[in-house]
């Protein structure tokens, strides 16, 4: 698996994540700390995401880390 495609799938998991909770990148942003533009880059898989803000992200979300690397439906990443 090459770099953009494991970040294309993790953006794609977040935009899962988010979709599920009925939230708007505004929202996420809201609740990450993060701009609303990097939420964006990272939901298309344009960023390399360091492992502090994956943590931000899996409590925003209230979930572990893990799983915001592993969807049921889908093999992990």
């Amino acid at each position: 698996m090459q770099e953009d495609d494991i970040l294309k799938v993790f953006g794609q998991r977040i935009k899962q994540l988010r979709l599920a909770k009925g939230w708007s990148q505004e929202k996420l942003a809201e609740k990450t700390g993060f701009h609303r533009t990097y939420i964006g880059m990272v939901e298309r898989g344009e960023r390399n995401i360091s492992l502090k803000n994956i943590q931000i992200l899996a409590v925003s979300f209230d979930i572990n880390m893990q799983d915001l690397f592993y969807d049921q439906n889908r093999p992990s990443i």
